[in-house]
Formats: C-alpha cells, structure tokens, sequence
C-alpha cells in the first residue's frame, strides 16, 4: 500500500514538471513569436503615425494599434493608401508593401502605408494549418531578411468569445462564427463594437480624414478560388482600375477585373468606397499556402508555390488560373503586386491630373521577377532572434525539417 502511494506521488511530481516544463516552453515560444522583424524607413518615408491616431481608444490595445508610413511628395496632389496585412497568412501582401516602404519615393502626392494592417495576426499563424512561423528572402552576398508568417484573421484572444453567428454591423448580413475574426468582413465597424469591428472604424477614420483618392487593399488567394490574379474594384473606382489592367495586359502581364459585388458586405472593396470618398480597389496573386488543396505547409511551398496537389486539380480544371510546374515564386507574385499598384497610381494620375500621385524609385516587373524581391529590400545587420533558445532552437526554428528551413528553400 505505502508502495504503491510513494509510486502515485512520484507519477504526479512528475506529471506536475512536464506540465510547468511544456507550459513554459510555449510561453517562450509565443512570446518570441511576438518579436516583430525589422522594417527599414526609406529614403521616401517623411514621418510615421499609429492607427491609434485616428481612433483613439485603440491606444489601450497595442496588439491592434499598428504603424502607419507617411510618404509625402515635394509637390501637392493626391493620397493613395496601400494597405497590406488584412490577412496576415498571405505573405506578398507584406512584402510588397514592405518594398514600397523601403523604396518608394513621391514626387507628387503621398502614399500612406501600412505593412501589417491587421497587427494582431502576426503574433500567431492558423490554427492546424502547419505554418512555418517565419520564412526567409534571400537577398546579395548571402544575406537574406526573415519575416513573421501569421493566420487568416485578428489572434483569436483579441475577441474572445466568439458568436454562433456573426451578424454584420450595419447591414446584418450572417456570417459564419469565424468570420467575425476576419478584417476583411467587418468594414466599416462601429467605434462601440467588437475590436475587430473598432479596427475596421479606425481604419475608415484613417481614410476619411486623410481624404485619400485611391486605396488599395493587397491580398493574396489560392489558386482554387474565383478571385485570384485579379482586381476587385468599387464601382467608383472602375475607371482608374480598368485603365490600369489595359495597359498591364498590355505589357504581357494577365490579370482579370471584377466588379465589387454590392450585396456582399464587410469587404474593403465595397465598404471603403461605400463610406469614404476613396476609389477602393483590392488585388490577388496566387498562392497554394492558405488553400484547401494543397500538400504540407513549408516555408519552400510560401517561397515557390509548387505544389503536387495543386498541379492535379490545374490539370482536372479545378482551378481558376494558370498553374503549372513552375509555380508561382513569390518573386513573380510581388512584381505582379508592385506593377499593379505602379499603374493604379499613374491611371489615377491620367484620369484625375488635378490629383496626380507620382512615384518613383521603383523596381519593374522584369527587375523583380528577374531578380527577386530581396535584391531591393533594404540589408538588415541585426541577427534573427531565435524563437527558442539553444538547443532547442533545432525543434523550433532553424535545420529542423518539420518547418522546411534550409538554403535551398530560398528563393532567388
């Protein structure tokens, strides 16, 4: 008897340390998940501001309150916002925005930027997607710029608890319970509502007040989706993005446009240029990542878009683009974004010269496509921070093959 007591005791001591050791490796782990990667201010960028300056009430959820970059032009014209981040598992929309960050210089107008529109999402990826938690560009002499990979919607401890049904606010439109998580489905939200919905009204006063004349929501979608290498643009918008997808198909790069459904609410594309005077536009680029058909989630899929399941349905016709062996690199995905958001800029210059937004600095599409993205991001000297430290560091982060790491995962 005293036995088999000394036995339970020990089985439960035991018991008690796993738990405190796997708790406090996952404290560390999420908390190290938190660190943001570094973004450069360029030579084009003239001050910063916060979300929370067009909302205040944001400034107690600094989860939330993400960072805006103000590109003002020597001479006066219009504003264009290029909003990347509404869903952070979609890594094109980051880096584009990063590039434009980094790069971009106005000579006319301004550009207001924000790289991590929903901030929160960052700070986790999607619940059994099995996403890396980081990937890498590679960029000259070696170097290379890591990034955070994070899910579809706001971190799911920002809204806790979810609705059975979610019900748009104001046109009360049903939606399924996930989607009250989703940015991209909250527009234009109310300042009393939920913090997805505050978000979202923040964002409007952001549009609002600034009076911006375009705003571009950067997305991507896999390939088995409708929407995907296209524009979906507001029906005041229609003009300048028609414009725009002619002389681009011009140059050989194909893209379809679409009209904004009027009766599907919440969605950037419709809500921006519902309730503010901005010509709102959003775009796709494909991706197998977030999809529903692809194979393991690596940080080699997110690079190259390759990606055997993928290429079955292309060949059943169940996709809605061109998919073949060669995928889709993310250098290809991020010339088509930056191409796009060039020529928005100058349609909306042609069709409204009392307005213009002139920008310069750029990489083309064949640069970036040629070369890849990381040969125009700026060089970073300081080191990775590990998500987990020492040795442990081989199950969580670098050389371990449950994550796809590894040199030849690099994109060029």
């Amino acid at each position: 008897m005293e036995t088999t007591r000394i036995a339970t005791v020990r089985q439960s001591i035991f018991v008690l340390i796993a738990i405190y050791v796997i708790t406090a490796l996952a404290t560390i782990y999420f908390e190290r998940q938190r660190i943001e990667e570094p973004i450069v201010k360029g030579p084009g960028v003239t001050r910063t501001g916060r979300l929370s300056d067009y909302f205040p009430p944001l400034k107690k959820y600094p989860a939330v309150d993400t960072v805006l970059y103000f590109l003002e032009g020597e001479e006066p014209g219009g504003t264009m916002a290029i909003l990347g981040g509404t869903h952070p598992g979609e890594p094109n929309a980051l880096l584009v925005a990063t590039l434009f960050i980094e790069r971009a210089r106005v000579k006319k107008g301004r550009l207001i930027i924000t790289n991590r529109l929903n901030r929160s999402g960052y700070d986790v990826t999607e619940p059994g997607g099995g996403y890396p938690p980081r990937y890498h560009i590679a960029q000259l002499n070696g170097n290379s710029r890591w990034f955070r990979m994070g899910g579809r919607t706001f971190a799911p401890f920002v809204a806790w608890p979810d609705p059975t049904i979610y019900v748009h606010y104001p046109e009360g439109q049903s939606l399924a319970s996930g989607e009250n998580l989703n940015l991209n489905r909250n527009y234009p939200g109310r300042p009393n509502g939920r913090l997805p919905e505050r978000v979202a009204h923040a964002f409007i006063q952001l549009l609002t007040k600034e009076t911006a004349a375009i705003a571009v929501d950067v997305h991507e979608a896999p390939p088995d989706r409708p929407l995907v290498n296209a524009i979906s643009a507001h029906e005041r918008a229609m003009d300048v993005a028609a414009l725009a997808v002619m002389i681009l198909q011009g140059d050989g790069i194909d893209i379809r446009l679409e009209a904004s459904p009027k009766d599907l609410h919440g969605l950037s594309h419709r809500e921006w240029g519902d309730y503010t005077k901005a010509q709102a536009i959003l775009m796709e680029t494909p991706s197998p990542m977030h999809g529903p058909i692809r194979g393991k989630a690596t940080e080699k899929l997110l690079l190259d878009a390759k990606d055997e399941f993928e290429l079955r349905a292309a060949k059943m016709g169940r996709v809605f683009t061109s998919y073949d062996e060669t995928g889709w690199p993310i250098s290809v995905r991020a010339a088509r974004h930056t191409a796009t958001i060039m020529e928005l800029a100058k349609a909306f210059t042609e069709l409204h010269p009392d307005r213009p937004i002139v920008v310069e600095n750029m990489p083309s599409y064949k640069e970036i496509s040629e070369n890849g993205i990381g040969r125009y991001l700026s060089v970073v000297d300081e080191p990775e921070p590990r998500l987990m430290p020492g040795w442990l560091s081989f199950f969580f982060n670098e050389g371990h093959p449950m994550w796809g790491y590894g040199s030849e995962t690099i994109v060029k």
